[in-house]
Order: C-alpha cells, then sequence, then structure tokens
C-alpha cells in the first residue's frame, strides 16, 4: 500500500515548506582546505580580550541607558562596534559593507515607551552569481543588565552576557572579511535581548518580509567560560542547541487555534495529513536545524581538534531564550552556543560581594583563551558552509518497489565546475551522519545493500573547491 508521503504534490509542497538540508560528512583523512585552516589560526585572543574590555568600560550598555555620551551607554557601545568593524572593511579593502539597522521599538512589557534600537550590521557579500543570495547570519548581542531587567543605570558590565558573543562575532568578521567566500556572511551585534529579543526580531522580520534566502543563523550568546557555579570546568566542551521549527506543525497549531471557517478545518486537515507523512517519511530529525547543528559539529571538531561540541536537541534551556528564536519561529534554521556550564552568580547579576561571594559579570569571569576557540568553532562551521555550492534540490529517495537496495535522485545544481554529489547516510538512532560515498557528476544513483528501510540518506552537492554543501534529506516517490 502505498503511504501518503509518495504522492509528488504533497513531496512538493514539502519540500517547499521545509526545505530539510543537513551537515557535510567528509573522510577524516580528508586534507583541511587552506582557507578555512587559515581563518581559524587567526583568530586572536588578545583582539577579543580587548574588545570585551572595551565593551564592559561603558558601564552599562542596558537597552535603555544613554544614547548620547561619548563613553557611557548602549550608545557610545554601539558607535564603538561601528567603527571597529569599518576600520577592519578598511583593512580588508573596503570588502565589509558596516551599517545600523535603526527602527523604533513601540512600547511593551520591557519597554516603557517607544524607543529607538540600532543592530550594528557587517556584511560580508559573496562572490558566487549561484550561491550570493545564501547567508549566513551569526550575532552576538551587545545590551546587558543587571538583577532587574528595567535598571538602565546601574553598572552592568555584561562581559560573558554578552560581550562574549559579540567579541567572537567581530572577531570573525575581521577575519573573514580578508576572504571571499561564495555565500554572503552576515556579522550582527543586535540590541535589545534583554528586553525580548527585540533587535533579532526585527531583523528576522524583515528578512521574511524580503523573503531573504537565509540558509543559517548562528547565534553565540554567553560562550565565555567552561567553568560552572559548583566547580565544574572543561574548556574543551561547547553546547550547540539545535532542535528544528517545523512551519508545518506551527500552521496545524495556528489552524486548530481558529477553527472559525471552513477554510481553516480543510487547512488544519492538510496539514495534518502532510505531519503524518513526514513522520511516516522518518524525517522528524532531519529539519534544518538538525542538519545545520550536524553541519557545524562536524565541521568545529574537524578544525579545532580535541574540542567536542555536544549537540542539545531543544530550541534553548529551559526557561531562557536567545537570539536564534525569532528566526526559527519564521521558519529559518537556527542554532545557539552556549558555553558548557554556567555560573548564575555571574549571570543578570549586581556587582557585589556577599559571604565572599563575588557577584556579577565581570571581566576576571571569562575565560580569553576558551573564547576564542570557541570563535574558531563558528569560523570553521561557517567558512565551510560559505566556500560548498547549495545544498541539491528536489532530492527524492525512490519508493517504487520491494528491495534491499537504495535509489535515490536529484535536480542538478547550477554552480559552475561542481565536481559531483556525495551520499551521506546514518543508522536512525545516529545523530551524526556516519558513512558516505562520492557517485560523481550524476543525478541518479542507487546504494547497493544498503536498505532505505534502515538508515537515513542526504545527498550533497561537492564544489569546486572539493568543499561539501549541507545535504539535503530525500522524501519518498513513488510511481
Amino acid at each position: 500500500m502505498r503511504q501518503p508521503s509518495s504522492t509528488p504534490r504533497f513531496c512538493a509542497s514539502l519540500a517547499l515548506l521545509i526545505a530539510l538540508t543537513g551537515p557535510a560528512a567528509a573522510a577524516d583523512t580528508e586534507p583541511l582546505e587552506p582557507t578555512v585552516a587559515k581563518i581559524v589560526a587567526d583568530v586572536s585572543v588578545q583582539r577579543i580580550a580587548k574588545r570585551i574590555e572595551t565593551l564592559v568600560g561603558f558601564h552599562t550598555r542596558h537597552t535603555l541607558s544613554d544614547t548620547a555620551s561619548d563613553t557611557r551607554g548602549i550608545g557610545a557601545a554601539r558607535r564603538w562596534i561601528q567603527r571597529e568593524l569599518q576600520a577592519c572593511s578598511k583593512a580588508a579593502g573596503g570588502r565589509l559593507q558596516v551599517e545600523m539597522d535603526e527602527f523604533v521599538e513601540p512600547a511593551g512589557r520591557r519597554v516603557p515607551t517607544p524607543v529607538t534600537l540600532v543592530n550594528v550590521v557587517a556584511t560580508l557579500p559573496g562572490t558566487s552569481a549561484a550561491s550570493k543570495d545564501r547567508l549566513l547570519v551569526v550575532s552576538g548581542h551587545y545590551d546587558s543588565r543587571n538583577t532587574d531587567v528595567m535598571d538602565a543605570s546601574g553598572f552592568a558590565p555584561g562581559a560573558n552576557d554578552d560581550a562574549s558573543g559579540v567579541a567572537a562575532v567581530m572577531e570573525l568578521a575581521c577575519v573573514m572579511a580578508a576572504h571571499q567566500f561564495d555565500a554572503t556572511l552576515v556579522f550582527m551585534a543586535v540590541a535589545g535581548e534583554e528586553q525580548g529579543l527585540l533587535g533579532a526580531t526585527h531583523w528576522a522580520k524583515t528578512a521574511r518580509a524580503r523573503n531573504l534566502r537565509v540558509e543559517a543563523m548562528v547565534t553565540n550568546d554567553i560562550v565565555g567560560s567552561a567553568t560552572g557555579d559548583a566547580g565544574q570546568h572543561d574548556p574543551k566542551q561547547l553546547r550547540l542547541f539545535a532542535d528544528g521549527f517545523d512551519p508545518l506543525l506551527r500552521m496545524l497549531v495556528k489552524a486548530q487555534s481558529n477553527q472559525q471557517t471552513a477554510d481553516t478545518d480543510s487547512a488544519s486537515e492538510a496539514v495534518r495529513r502532510q505531519l503524518q507523512a513526514l513522520a511516516l517519511a522518518g524525517g522528524g530529525e532531519d529539519l534544518p536545524t538538525h542538519q545545520l547543528g550536524r553541519h557545524l559539529k562536524a565541521a568545529g571538531e574537524r578544525y579545532v581538534p580535541g574540542f567536542t561540541v555536544n549537540l542539545i536537541q531543544r530550541r534553548d534551556r529551559y526557561l531562557r531564550g536567545g537570539d536564534h528564536l525569532p528566526f526559527l519561529e519564521r521558519g529559518y534554521a537556527a542554532v545557539r552556543f552556549t558555553e558548557p556550564f554556567e555560573n548564575f552568580r555571574h549571570q543578570h547579576q549586581d556587582v557585589r560581594t556577599e559571604n565572599g561571594v563575588v557577584y556579577g559579570d565581570l571581566v576576571e569571569f571569562v575565560d580569553m583563551p576558551y573564547l576564542a576557540n570557541v570563535t574558531r568553532i563558528n569560523a570553521a562551521g561557517l567558512a565551510t558552509l560559505a566556500l560548498a555550492p547549495a545544498a541539491p534540490q528536489n532530492v527524492r529517495l525512490e519508493a517504487i518497489e520491494l528491495d534491499n537496495n537504495s535509489t535515490l535522485r536529484w535536480e542538478a545544481n547550477t554552480e559552475p565546475g561542481l565536481k559531483g554529489y556525495r551520499i551521506v547516510w546514518r543508522e536512525t538512532g545516529s545523530p551524526i551522519w556516519q558513512q558516505h560515498r562520492d557517485v560523481g557528476l550524476v543525478t541518479r544513483t542507487t546504494i547497493t545493500g544498503v536498505s532505505k528501510d534502515n538508515v537515513v540518506f542526504g545527498v550533497q552537492a561537492i564544489g569546486a573547491r572539493g568543499m561539501a554543501s549541507l545535504a539535503s534529506y530525500p522524501l519518498p516517490m513513488g510511481r
């Protein structure tokens, strides 16, 4: 009996809605890509430390703090970030396009009156006609806070939360600006995170309204320490929260919450059938964000030996949120890097000493060499993705007859100089790709002796420089 997921009409609509893609699975014996290796090596602990110290020196970067002063408050901080990025652009021949993304945030729960907020955005345009509309976004938030989220004047150093993320993003922008990439890279220092993810929400909403092709979004938030509040310490680990947001599920919830017309009843039933088909296809753990997470883990661990990126299949920590969430909610693949253990004495705390214990988010509690390695992991993941071609489109797994082989087909990529395609697969219980096979410049291939019933497949495109794209998840195709 043919399953619902095998219908061509369903496959087309589902592919459009969820664009399921995944990470590279290069053999460990392959040499490191020289450009990526140089970028990773060029990350500077000293520059990162100096930028964190400068950000802390603005006394507070609260979203509602002073904007007129040149030495104090969020206005001074954002203008300094702009100048730093402009200097990096000049050093790189003007390749970075630095802009102040300004908008008015209306009054809300943590914004008593309308306020002008500014995201500082540096864009490194892609050079490939076929890939320059692919956007890879990386962010940190430059606002800070104390125990009272509305305290706009008290000393709020925000060294780890999140000067660490901003310093990492600035270092990425400045190091990567010296190189050219197929895809476009967007480096953002966003405002208003502590007041409700305001800056990221504005940018994500604008991107969706303009139908921008955001292939990946990575936020770095609280990434500067490897020591927890119980004394745990491991400078070779990093958490990566990566759990896909299924637009189909969102549609279903919305339809079920508004059952007022026959149209919404019909839409709800259609989405329910599509969700059922996706489950039958085994793609519940292969949504875009899961796949982005796999790519970042594989690339990071390959270019920063000895480091472990722990994939966590959750959108974020309990009771917490970050700037990737507005992107997830608009159907983009988005993840969050965070240190392995958190010390809550140094988050959202007034600076003070009680019973010999120091509270507050101070520079002295940031591990600069650890943060440099986190930056290198970001660099490896973003650079390998930006140098690769786009993921293959319209990938299908043939479910036509009973056999113990697996036949896949896909549309040919348009990038010039493409070297071929790679099939990757893993056991259904594995979080990462385990096997791969290069199949050349074909658009249909059979993996003999590997049953489609037992594994999860993906198809990657291999670019002119030997870099593998994200792997596209195959939807089943019947007769």
